[in-house]
């Protein structure tokens, strides 16, 4: 797409900016790489709507958009990329994936703002904009540190991230006892979860409690017997919270096997990562409290809700951050006195977005997130 998109965004800042310096008399030029044909063309033109709801909010047009198409193709994207650099363009937005970042080391003098979660690219001009597990996990030991959570363990499955989540347990500085690899399927899992648990020992354990007290002379024995025998268990295991780094129906084959080894939310912390408010958690009453970082949820429903309004359709995730990546840059230009260069992304910065707190310093960015947890079928705010 060559049309040009001229959009000025509407920016909630923590630091007020002077009027002078937003009536800039040059013009600022964004790049942004999306998929705009192919499979995943939906996702690149829900990006592209979330900017056009800025536009609604403002009538100045300091800034112009320029989209290009990466056809979700790495060679793509390079060709995109230097198509944009030829019009002068030295900040691009995107692209959306990993994948997509192959060939872009190349372009030394520009600088792209990835849409990927992922924090494992070396590359000097690729600054990953998602949001972060080390990001995730920070949040996630505040909290700890608030309930004094002493023991904690971690359960990874093995997939694709796997090596993201042990860098970001480092990175983060998150102090637990074990980090578990676990296999997904589900014919496997639960002898799994029965081994991290020691649910095998604590099961004999209550059967051989109950054979004791039958062959005692205790006077309660009936009365203790018909207790334990409505337990599953006996004997505690050895943490007070778990950090399940999983999603979708995988999270929840992990609850469900918790739960029976006789793991209970109910006496233990369930903690998993940023689940975007997925309202199937809600009818897992069984496996309530749950707990997990993730953006602001109010802003995230208002800007789903605006964008249904706008355009009758629900938007996905990613569009949401690229409304506050396009102000992100603006913010960071304008306090650069309107220059560009590759010093904006290096200084300390923050920056108050609808996602959350932007940190941003050497060319790394992190997302300062809320605590939620769900309880009684609703998502609770923590901190």
């Amino acid at each position: 797409m060559n049309k040009i998109i001229k959009i000025i965004l509407f920016l909630v800042l923590a630091l007020p900016i002077p009027l002078q310096k937003i009536l800039a008399e040059e013009k600022i030029k964004i790049g942004l790489l999306v998929p705009l044909t192919g499979k995943n063309a939906e996702i690149g033109k829900s990006i592209i709507k979330a900017t056009q709801l800025a536009i609604n909010k403002i009538d100045n047009s300091t800034i112009e958009i320029y989209p290009k198409d990466t056809k979700s193709n790495p060679n793509d994207t390079l060709k995109a990329a230097k198509e944009l650099g030829e019009l002068g363009i030295k900040i691009i937005i995107g692209p959306v994936f990993n994948d997509n970042l192959t060939y872009l080391d190349e372009l030394k003098e520009i600088t792209f703002l990835s849409f990927t979660n992922k924090s494992n690219n070396a590359s000097k001009n690729i600054i990953s904009a998602g949001i972060n597990a080390t990001s995730q996990l920070r949040t996630i030991k505040k909290f700890i540190k608030i309930q004094k959570i002493r023991k904690t363990i971690f359960l990874t499955p093995n997939k694709s991230y796997k090596n993201e989540i042990e860098k970001a347990i480092i990175n983060s500085k998150l102090k637990i006892s074990k980090n578990y690899i676990y296999d997904s399927d589900p014919t496997k899992l639960t002898s799994q979860i029965e081994k991290i648990t020691n649910y095998e020992k604590r099961k004999r354990n209550l059967e051989d409690e109950i054979t004791r007290l039958e062959k005692s002379n205790d006077t309660n024995k009936e009365r203790l017997i018909e207790k334990l025998k409505k337990k599953d268990t006996l004997g505690d295991v050895k943490f007070d919270s778990l950090i399940i780094a999983d999603f979708d129906q995988s999270l929840k084959s992990v609850t469900t096997s918790l739960l029976y080894t006789d793991v209970s939310p109910k006496n233990k912390y369930f903690i998993t990562l940023n689940q975007w408010f997925d309202d199937s958690l809600l009818k897992e009453s069984s496996a309530q409290p749950i707990y997990f970082p993730s953006v602001n949820k109010k802003n995230y429903e208002d800007f789903t809700m605006d964008y249904f309004k706008k355009f009758k359709k629900y938007p996905n995730q990613l569009s949401f951050l690229s409304f506050d990546l396009v102000g992100l840059v603006y913010y960071l230009i304008l306090k650069n006195d309107s220059i560009i260069d590759d010093k904006i992304f290096t200084k300390k910065n923050i920056f108050k977005g609808k996602v959350g707190i932007f940190e941003i310093k050497n060319n790394r960015m992190n997302h300062i997130l809320n605590f939620y947890k769900v309880e009684n079928k609703e998502f609770k705010k923590i901190f």
